[in-house]
This record gives structure tokens, C-alpha cells and sequence, in this order.
């Protein structure tokens, strides 16, 4: 039954993702996922050992189809009123869950301290990696990333292929996928399992999850919405607090909006300034930028608006972050897929030092970049994709005279990385950009933020014709 939910989410993220900007469209998506959801509920109702859910579960080899997950949903019990009302309930819960640092070992440590609404689900400080731990003086080892638009990543693949709706089939995408940087998970509630869980992070147990949900104001709201039931058995009550922060994290109009002024662009409700189309040019530019090689910027061909990311990994040798706790011993390495937090790639050398390659939307809010937080502002990134190979000596550390290119990732495993523009030059090659391409590339970044509002009277532009004319690829 975990399998089949698995494969109607991916199913339903894809038809979601496919919605345009406009609020009639929005509504529809988020059917898409209350539907969904609510069989998800019904599976952590059998978790917690409901009979009138097990017994009425649908098959696993079921048609899957939104039609399907109705029926499932009906077929445990539950009108469309009642399905509805799970889902707000649930997401009520997974709200209030995700806000609350008593979950936490130390007490004092909630989701949103190191995923803020206000920064798009990241964190709201410049550390390169956060404090946690039941003492909150334990730091990380990568960076946080941004909770949002994550319902169209698709499930890690070794080898990925896109929909014909979408793209190529016929091309092998190489690794892609997962909800972590390394992509080890597939689901929400997995993902929210490791902060949860983690020494670095969280450092809390099952136990005294439950605890606290238990001594909660919110508890009788939990066994409203699980059972009354619910709290006899650890294990089911933890499966349901994870369930409420997945279900929490997939709210269309919080988690997936499209409400930045690239998204009024591609909708003929806004104008780019000139900087910000030039820096669309050059974002888009196999020659310069390149970055709408692996960020895509352009709709789906089945109109999706874009997700500025192709979900793959890729290892692009960031530096060696010196600020971070764990890279004092000079023998440890974080090489992403194949470890040491993924575990069944480890021994797999073309998986070493590779990252999933994170959306761009929202990405001015952010303090610190890559997957070691080693940058703390977008002028720092895109000088270090610009002159990575051109400038390496302004990147990486100089001993004697020589500069130690690559030096968080052993040598062995540089075959790994990129060498796609652009970085596809050496040292005494003109950049890819230069300072005022540079600028207007920002610029460009800076239209991706949420919660863009057109100035009255503005002009629509004729967006969809104006993009051919800047080389989006």
C-alpha cells in the first residue's frame, strides 16, 4: 500500500505542478492534493490500527488515477465532506507541529527556527549550517535548504528520464531526484523524520516526540483527527506527527505559490526592467551563464510554469567550508550521494561529491548558498560559477604558490565534475560574465522572490513573445 501512495503522489505532483499562476487553476491543484492527502490519512489511520481502514484499503496494484484515490478514500469510510475535513484538520496539526520547539530535545528548537516563512522556508540567519542539539551549540554540516516548492521533485532515480509532456524521454537524465541534498528520501514525512531525529539538528526521539504532542494544547485536535486511540501506540503517533507535517508542507498556496513577478512575466502581467531581461539573457545563454542548463527557466511544454531546477545532481566542486565543525579533521569529506549520510551508494565512485541541484524560486532570501553554506550572497555565487576555473585562486586556497582547486572533494572522484559551460575554461580565460553581467544576473534572481504585487496601471507585457527574443532555451 506504501508503494502505491508513493506512486499517486508522483503522479498528482506532476499534474499539480503542471497548474498555471491563475487562482482557478491554484484551487484545482490543491484538490489534487487534498485528495491525495486524505488517502494518506486513511494509511496512518491503518497505522494506528483502525479496522474500518485496513479492511477497506485499496489494492496496491489499483488503477492509479485520481478517480482511483477517490474511490480508496470512499471506500474507507469517508465521505467528500469528511475527506475534506481530515486534510484541514491534519494540515491544522502539521501547521501547529511544525512551529512547535517542544519536539525538539532542547526544547527550543522548532521546524521553522531553521525554515522561516519569512525567508521561504529557510533559515533566517547567515550561518552556514544551523545550531542544534539538546544543547543548541551543535552545528551541522550542510546548510538548510528551503522547504518550498518541493512537490514536483520526483523520486531519486539513478537514471532519470522525463514525461514526453515535459521533455526528451529519450534522454537519460543520469541521477536525479529525492528531497535532500544527497537524496536519500522520497516523501515528506521521511524528510521531516531526519531533522527530527538528527544529534546535529532536532535531537529528540520518538519518545519524546509523542510526549509532546501528547502534553500539547493541541492534543485532543490529534485524536480528533487520528483516533482516540492514537496515543496507545508510539510508533502510530509519530507516523501521524510526520504525516501532519507532510501533509502541512504541501498547502499550494503556502508551499508552491508562483507569485513572483518572473511568474506575472510568463503571464503578460508584468515587465522586466533591463537589467532583469538582459540578466534572463544571460542566465539562459549556453555561452555565458548557461544555469538554464540545470535551473530551467522556461514552461513545461504542457505549460507548467517552470521549477528553475531539473532536479538532478551534479558536483560542481564548491570550496572546502572551514567554518564548519566537521571539516577540521582534514581526512572527512561530505560527498553528498555516496556519503556519509546516504549510506547505499557509498561504495558507488561516480555518485561521490555530486548534490541535487536546488530551485532557484526564492532564492534572494536566502543567506547561504550550496550545499556547505560556504557563500552568504548571490554576487559571491554567480562570481564562483563565472570564474571557478578562469580565477580559481580567488576561490579556493593558495599554498605556495599553488592553488588548491577542488579542495573539498579528493581527487579521485574529479571526474565527477562539471565541465559544461561555464566551466569549461582555464586559467587566463576571459570569465563567463563580467562585473556588469554579473549585476544584471542578480537582478535577474531577484524576480524570482514570492509575493510579487504589480504596480497599478502597469503595462502587461506580451511575455511569452518577448522570451524567444532573449534565447531561453
Amino acid at each position: 500500500m506504501r508503494i502505491g501512495l508513493a506512486e499517486i503522489r508522483e503522479i498528482l505532483a506532476r499534474r499539480s505542478a503542471r497548474q498555471r499562476v491563475e487562482p482557478a487553476n491554484v484551487k484545482r491543484s490543491a484538490l489534487l492534493v487534498l485528495t491525495v492527502t486524505a488517502l494518506a490519512a486513511t494509511l496512518a489511520a491503518c497505522d494506528a490500527g483502525k479496522p474500518e481502514a485496513s479492511a477497506n484499503a485499496a489494492q496496491p496494484d489499483a488503477p492509479l488515477t485520481v478517480s482511483a484515490v477517490k474511490v480508496a478514500a470512499q471506500g474507507a469510510g469517508q465521505s467528500r465532506a469528511q475527506v475534506y475535513e481530515s486534510v484541514r484538520q491534519m494540515t491544522a496539526l502539521g501547521k501547529q507541529l511544525f512551529f512547535d520547539p517542544s519536539l525538539s530535545g532542547s526544547g527550543r528548537l522548532a521546524c521553522a527556527s531553521c525554515h522561516s516563512p519569512d525567508h521561504a522556508f529557510s533559515p533566517a540567519n547567515g550561518l552556514s549550517a544551523q545550531l542544534g542539539g539538546t544543547d543548541m551549540h551543535r552545528t551541522g554540516m550542510r546548510a538548510a535548504p528551503t522547504l518550498k516548492y518541493l512537490q514536483s521533485v520526483p523520486a531519486f532515480a539513478e537514471h532519470y528520464h522525463e514525461s514526453d509532456d515535459e521533455g526528451d524521454e529519450s534522454v537519460d537524465a543520469g541521477p536525479t531526484g529525492g528531497l535532500t541534498w544527497d537524496g536519500r528520501v522520497d516523501r515528506g514525512s521521511d524528510q521531516a523524520r531526519i531533522p527530527l531525529l538528527s544529534s546535529l539538528e532536532m535531537g529528540s526521539t520518538p519518545a519524546r516526540v509523542v510526549a509532546a504532542v501528547k502534553a500539547a494544547p493541541y492534543a485532543d485536535a490529534f485524536r480528533a483527527t487520528f483516533g482516540e486511540h492514537v496515543f496507545d501506540n508510539e510508533d502510530a503517533t509519530f507516523k501521524a506527527v510526520l504525516q501532519s507535517l507532510e501533509t502541512f508542507e504541501q498547502t499550494p498556496e503556502v508551499f508552491y505559490p508562483y507569485t513572483s513577478k518572473y511568474d506575472a512575466f510568463l503571464a503578460g502581467k508584468a515587465q522586466l526592467t533591463k537589467a532583469e531581461l538582459h540578466g534572463l539573457q544571460l542566465f539562459n545563454d549556453e555561452q555565458k551563464g548557461n544555469c538554464a542548463s540545470c535551473h530551467i527557466s522556461q514552461r513545461t511544454k504542457d505549460g507548467a510554469p517552470p521549477q528553475f531546477s531539473d532536479f538532478g545532481l551534479i558536483a560542481i566542486g564548491v570550496p572546502r567550508n572551514r567554518a564548519l565543525p566537521v571539516n577540521r579533521d582534514p581526512h572527512f569529506y561530505d560527498l553528498g550521494a555516496c556519503g556519509p549520510e546516504r549510506t547505499d551508494l557509498g561504495k558507488r565512485d561516480e555518485f561521490c561529491g555530486i548534490f541535487r541541484t536546488p530551485t532557484l524560486r526564492n532564492i534572494a532570501l536566502k543567506k547561504s548558498f550550496f550545499h556547505n553554506g560556504i557563500y552568504h550572497s548571490l554576487d559571491q555565487v554567480v562570481r564562483f560559477y563565472a570564474g571557478r576555473d578562469t580565477n580559481p585562486e580567488k576561490f579556493y586556497p593558495v599554498v605556495k604558490g599553488k592553488v588548491q582547486k577542488f579542495d573539498d572533494l579528493p581527487q579521485r572522484y574529479w571526474a565527477n565534475l562539471n565541465t559544461e559551460p561555464p566551466f569549461d575554461r582555464k586559467p587566463g580565460d576571459k570569465p563567463a560574465l563580467d562585473e556588469a553581467e554579473i549585476k544584471d544576473v542578480v537582478a535577474f534572481l531577484d524576480t524570482l522572490t514570492d509575493g510579487y504585487k504589480a504596480p497599478d496601471g502597469a503595462v502587461h507585457a506580451s511575455a511569452e513573445a518577448a522570451i524567444p527574443a532573449v534565447a531561453v532555451h
